[in-house]
Order: C-alpha cells, then structure tokens, then sequence
C-alpha cells in the first residue's frame, strides 16, 4: 500500500511516459534481453511511477507520448489531468507542457519519466524542500541524464540540448542557469537504460515495501535466475 506523502498540495507531479508495447521504447534494454522480456520490465516500471503519482497528495499530470494514448492513461491514473505530448525532441515536448501547465495555473512543476524506481518519497520532499529557496531543482542520474526536473518557473528552451547524452545533466543546469535561474542537485540515482543498469535496480529495491517495487524486484530476480 502507498502511504500519501508530507507534502503542501499545489505542487504538480507530472509523468512523462510512453504506453508500453513490443518495439515501443526500452529499444536499447530490448536488444539485450529481448523485446518481450524489455516490455515486461518497462510495464513494471511505468507501474513504479504510477505508484508515484498515486500516493502524490498534490495535482497530477500524465503525459504519455501518443495523442491517441489519454484514453489509456486515465485509466491508469483516473486522478490525473492528462495532456499528451506534443511532436518534436524531448526537449521541445517538454516545453509545450509545461508551457501549458503553467497557462492552466501551475507554478510548482515536478517531472519523472517512467525509469527511475529509485526515487523515494524522501527524494520528493527534499526536491520540494529544495524549491521553497532555489527556481529549479535536478535530481541527477548516474549516466549523466536526470531523474528528476522540477521548477518555479518555465523551463528555457530544451530543444537544442544533448538529449540521451551523458552531458545532459550539466548542459540542462547550464540553460537554466542563463536564463537566470538558481539551481540545485538534489542527489543523484539512476534510471534503466539497458541490461547494465537492472543490477543496480535489483539492489536498490530489494529492501522497498512499495507493491510496484515489490513486483520489479520480482521480475527482476526472475530474468537473472534465467539466464545464469
């Protein structure tokens, strides 16, 4: 059971995320354990991330990647608005949401994608203790990317960043900070990419009472047996 977190209500979490499907995202991990396995993995994720939204006692958002997708995911999330993603990069995606979120009246905007199970209530309420002083607050990821972007104020523009790049961490803080942000590291976790990455996963769940964990950890543990 999800336990709602200590948290004010107006801030917003809103999941990025893509409707699980043979050949549709987790390209990279699908070529190392197979597309069937890869989609087993990416469904329980994205059921971590929904957990996320569910225990969250604010505003949530779902924003799969499809137009034709909010159908799908107000069925996962009844509790969230849902507004689909726009074309373009991630970085423009990103933009025209939370250009929209803000123009519906949101101010404090946290974002998650559906990779990182990692991330802890106590990450939510550090992130959040974090913005009552700084505009933007990141929580980075082991490879370079982020886990986690939450912010005060509209992003810069994103298009033009190392999207899928180590770099990204650092050319992201580098934007805002030009446009006159303060920003912050609020830790550093990891999301899953590829093979390499489900060990990290398995240890730093093995521990979590949450049942979407619980069940990750299962998969997890399974596909290793299998293929020792």
């Amino acid at each position: 059971m999800t336990t709602k977190q200590t948290l004010p209500t107006d801030a917003a979490l809103v999941l990025i995320c893509k409707r699980p499907a043979l050949g549709h995202g987790k390209q990279r991990l699908a070529v190392q354990v197979g597309v069937e396995r890869a989609l087993e993995i990416a469904e329980h994720l994205l059921d971590c991330a929904l957990e996320d939204l569910h225990s969250w006692p604010g505003p949530v958002v779902i924003a799969p990647d499809q137009s034709d997708a909010c159908d799908w995911a107000i069925q996962q999330a009844p509790q969230a608005l849902c507004l689909a993603q726009t074309a373009g990069n991630l970085g423009e995606r990103i933009n025209n949401l939370d250009h929209s979120l803000r123009g519906l009246g949101h101010r404090q905007l946290l974002y998650i994608g559906s990779d990182a199970p990692a991330l802890t209530p106590d990450d939510y309420r550090r992130v959040h203790t974090a913005l009552q002083a700084q505009d933007t607050v990141l929580v980075a990821a082991r490879d370079g990317g982020v886990v986690l972007m939450a912010s005060n104020l509209p992003w810069p523009d994103l298009a033009a960043l190392p999207w899928s790049t180590p770099e990204l961490g650092h050319a992201l803080a580098d934007a805002c900070r030009r446009v006159g942000h303060s920003v912050s590291l609020s830790g550093e976790l990891f999301d899953i990419d590829e093979k390499a990455d489900l060990p990290l996963a398995a240890q730093a769940l093995a521990d979590d009472p949450r049942a979407a964990r619980r069940r990750l950890l299962k998969t997890l543990n399974n596909l290793e047996r299998r293929q020792a």
